[in-house]
């Protein structure tokens, strides 16, 4: 509270830049003044600044009753006020998002709300081993991206010892390998962040690569998890020991050299998209200029003044394309099929000097406004991705919420390329919106209608030396190629060789592209084995990954506190636990858009399987991994 006290006019000035609604949530808060939520409410319709318009003189009242309530808790030194209970809760989280917030959701909404005090998520013992005990029970991680670190953090916290092993020279995942012009997240970074190490200084609303990379790297020194990694290593086989009931962990670095490790359990922390697809083309070894993919950027790559060609428009397409276009001589795009796009007024606009500065230092504030984006971009759509048997469109749309919602992005399209029917066309998807992942425009639209940039929708033929031939012969002459084709998802925790008990293959168990995890965390057969990021754990209607890992790894805890605590050697999920979560994942997806007919997306295996995405809304999931089960698991 001393930054409050320090200069008056400072707090002053900082809270005339940072967001109404968030600054009345902390004045409620502080005040229990219940009244102003409902002088507030009607002017709220959403969770997203500017979904707010409450008059000028509500505005400046809030800020003015606000600054003069700070500066009393900072003279008095008195404690502040801990979350409201009950009625009083609800109406703040309902009042804060525009929204009815049903009950359902206060308590998980509740603990992000506390994180800090103390940190919910993180280990929590019934009766803590000795600290002998716990040494002997190492665990690898496999991976040093998002996942790895945020595991690395809560078994650090919680005393047990871990090594992780990383095949780059630095933490960071996709984070750290994707560098291409344009990368950044579509998810606002203070929601796109752990829950326990919030960033104030974030320069914009939705960072780019440089800043997301240098979180987690802060993140990675300021809890101690450096020193425990391998870099430049990778992991070839993990072999579980029967008798032991041990895994073995054989690895190799950079000069060749292997090296087994032993570990009491193993977290795999490799996600899904860090392993790149190539497109079978024919003739694409012929190319004679520059051909590369985006998430295997050239460093120091100019294509100033160059001819470029790039395959692909998804989520990586979008944010090349527009960026580099004033600089090529001529980008022509190569599109499949389409992808639908949403605006957001938030997506290029840098953070306030102000609002870094409230969210730094004003009570409350940063986790009320990290309420507000969780709301945004929780579970909103859900019920849009629902097929409703009754409905039909002609395939355009699966219920009226998502024909709706259709015709807000036709009619966003259709003004940013007016006059352009041809381009129109080009760009309005066929299929059901969330059908395919939703992109946050990039000024996508505006890039088609420049004069350097074409949109091509035919077949490719072949790439020959001199650039690509389309299915009608048309020759496109390029001097870069970039392929914006995406990754290999299907192929999970490829290409290390996986044996639990008696041998078990885990990519038999799997087949080639039917992966299938028990709350997408463990498989039976492979004792004190677990995942991150998983089978069925990826987000396509909201939410956010590290939400995920985060659930996922209080899970991996209190399966690792239940075997620490008896005394056991390890936990193994039962068959039949695992058969009926998998079940209820395919009777759910087999109702929701990314099944619908004719529609391909890489969420699907090549039985049409969907094993990339959640069915459960982020509520659900919560609910899963803090409630554990023990008739689902076997303990020896």
């Amino acid at each position: 509270m001393s930054a409050l006290a320090a200069d008056p006019a400072v707090l002053r000035a900082a809270l005339a830049e940072a967001d109404a609604a968030t600054l009345m949530l902390v004045l409620v808060q502080l005040t229990g003044d219940q009244g102003l939520l409902e002088r507030a409410s009607p002017h709220i319709t959403g969770p997203m600044n500017y979904h707010e318009t409450m008059p000028e003189d509500l505005r400046a009242e809030i800020r003015t009753r606000l600054a003069d309530t700070l500066l009393d808790y900072a003279r008095t030194g008195r404690p502040l006020p801990p979350l409201p209970e009950g009625d009083f809760l609800q109406d703040m989280l309902s009042t804060a998002v525009g929204e009815h917030v049903s009950a359902d959701y206060t308590a998980m909404m509740r603990e992000d709300l506390e994180a800090a005090h103390p940190d919910p998520r993180g280990m929590i013992w019934r009766k803590r081993p000795e600290p002998a005990a716990l040494e002997e029970f190492p665990v690898v991680i496999i991976g040093a991206g998002m996942s790895g670190v945020c595991a690395a953090i809560r078994l650090g916290q919680a005393g047990i010892p871990y090594t992780i092993i990383e095949k780059n020279p630095a933490v960071g995942g996709s984070w750290y390998e994707n560098f291409y012009p344009g990368c950044g997240v579509d998810t606002p970074n203070h929601f796109y962040s752990y829950s326990f190490e919030l960033n104030h200084e974030w320069s914009h609303f939705f960072a780019k690569r440089e800043e997301l990379w240098t979180y987690f790297e802060r993140a990675t020194d300021k809890y101690g998890v450096r020193d425990h990694i391998r870099f430049e290593t990778e992991v070839s086989a993990v072999t579980y020991d029967d008798a032991r009931g041990t895994w073995d962990v054989a690895t190799c670095d950079a000069s060749g050299a292997v090296t087994h490790l032993k570990a009491r359990a193993v977290i795999s922390a490799v996600g899904v998209l860090n392993r790149p697809k190539l497109p079978d083309i024919e003739g694409r070894e012929t190319f004679a200029g520059t051909a590369v993919h985006t998430a295997q950027w050239q460093e120091g790559l100019d294509l100033t003044g160059k001819r470029v060609v790039m395959i692909g428009t998804g989520a990586s397409g979008q944010q090349v394309g527009p960026t580099i276009a004033p600089d090529v001589v001529k980008l022509t795009i190569l599109q499949r099929s389409p992808h639908w796009v949403v605006p957001n007024p938030n997506y290029f606009a840098e953070v306030s000097e102000g609002m870094k500065w409230v969210l730094a230092n004003v009570p409350f504030f940063a986790r009320w406004y990290r309420f507000q984006l969780f709301w945004a971009f929780a579970d909103g759509l859900h019920a849009s991705l629902q097929v409703d048997p009754a409905w039909d469109d002609g395939g355009k749309s699966i219920n009226q919420v998502n024909a709706r919602h259709r015709q807000f992005m036709e009619r966003f399209l259709q003004s940013k390329l007016k006059g352009r029917d041809d381009l129109i066309a080009k760009c309005t998807p066929s299929y059901p919106p969330y059908g395919k992942r939703i992109l946050v425009d990039n000024n996508w639209y505006e890039m088609l209608l420049r004069d350097n940039v074409e949109l091509q929708t035919g077949g490719i033929a072949k790439i020959v030396p001199e650039g690509v031939v389309m299915a009608d012969g048309t020759l496109i002459e390029a001097d870069v190629i970039i392929y914006a084709t995406g990754f290999q998802a299907s192929k999970m925790l490829a290409p290390m060789t996986i044996k639990g008990e008696g041998g078990l293959d885990l990519h038999k168990v799997w087949g080639p592209d039917d992966a299938t995890a028990y709350i997408g965390t463990m498989v039976p057969g492979f004792p004190n084995f677990f995942m991150l990021m998983g089978p069925n754990t990826g987000l396509a209607h909201g939410g956010n990954v590290i939400f995920i890992t985060e659930c996922q790894m209080r899970l991996i805890l209190t399966a690792l506190r239940e075997v620490l605590e008896t005394g056991s050697k390890v936990i193994d999920v039962t068959p039949q636990a695992h058969d009926a979560y998998v079940a209820d994942v395919d009777e759910r997806h087999a109702r929701m858009v990314w099944t619908h007919k004719g529609l391909t997306n890489w969420y699907r295996n090549d039985a049409g399987r969907v094993f990339a995405l959640l069915p459960y809304r982020l509520v659900d999931y919560w609910k899963m991994t803090k409630t554990f089960k023990p008739e689902d698991f076997r303990l020896t």
